[in-house]
Order: structure tokens, then C-alpha cells, then sequence
């Protein structure tokens, strides 16, 4: 298997290729409109990209201000090695750096199972997001001590 590499992106610089991860899932595989899925909340975030050797987009993951985790996307043929898994935990390390006490998202119900391993826990009741049934899901976030 080839090995796939995890890079912080830049929306103006990587737009491009985060894009094009997002409406193959998102847009073509799960029909969310298009004016759903780029929400403008793209520029105030920071993401992450899963690149092949062959710098070939095929994951992406964003963490807004708020401590929200969204829009990982992983291209199908590439599932189930990890790197949703990867992508997560380079947002939630992202995360601590940055001070924040806890991360959450908004998990599409069939995906939850995915998250409690990383430490999310269900916070609310099924609610729809773009056609699809989600559950809001919590992780609080370790503080170091600060040195004084």
C-alpha cells in the first residue's frame, strides 16, 4: 500500500484539491448541494489534506474557531486505512494548540460508530443535516499545565 501523507492546507492556496476531495463525497457520492457543502465558512478554518506520493488529493478534514470538526471526506477507494483516522487526530491535536477544551461535530448518524473510539460522546437528539440524519458528538480536550 502506498503511504499516504497527512499536510495542514490553506483554503486560498489548496482550495483546488480540497474541493475536489469534498464534492466527490459530499456533492456526487451523498448528493448534498453544492450550496450547502461550501458553506463560506471555508476561509476562517484551518484544514488538513491526505495526499498520495503522487500528491493526488484523497482526504480532507477542516477545524473552525469554534473547536467544530467537519467535512471529513475520504475518496471511496481509499477508505478503511486510517486516514479519516489520521486526519482526525491531526484537527484535535491542532485543537489543544490552540487552547481549546473540547472539539465537536456533527456526525452523520451511520458514521458515529467511527468517532466514539477517538473519544467523541452522542450530545444530542437525530436531527437532519442536508437530507441526512446526524447526531452532535463532544470531546473534551486535555490541557497541558502551563509552566509558570
Amino acid at each position: 500500500m502506498k503511504r499516504i501523507r497527512i499536510q495542514e492546507a490553506s483554503w486560498p492556496a489548496d482550495r483546488g484539491a480540497l474541493q475536489t476531495v469534498r464534492c466527490e463525497v459530499f456533492v456526487k457520492e451523498q448528493n448534498v448541494p453544492r450550496s450547502l457543502e461550501f458553506d463560506g465558512l471555508d476561509a476562517t478554518a484551518l484544514h488538513w489534506l491526505a495526499l498520495t506520493p503522487e500528491e493526488e488529493p484523497v482526504g480532507t478534514l477542516r477545524l473552525l474557531p469554534s473547536g467544530q470538526v467537519g467535512r471529513m471526506a475520504v475518496l471511496k477507494d481509499y477508505r478503511g486505512r486510517g486516514i479519516g483516522s489520521r486526519l482526525l487526530n491531526h484537527a484535535i491535536a491542532a485543537a489543544e494548540a490552540h487552547g481549546l477544551d473540547e472539539v465537536w461535530l456533527n456526525a452523520q448518524y451511520a458514521s458515529r460508530g467511527f468517532y466514539a473510539p477517538h473519544g467523541f460522546i452522542v450530545i444530542s437528539d437525530i436531527f437532519e443535516d442536508a437530507g441526512i440524519p446526524h447526531q452532535r458528538m463532544l470531546r473534551r480536550l486535555s490541557r497541558k499545565a502551563e509552566m509558570v
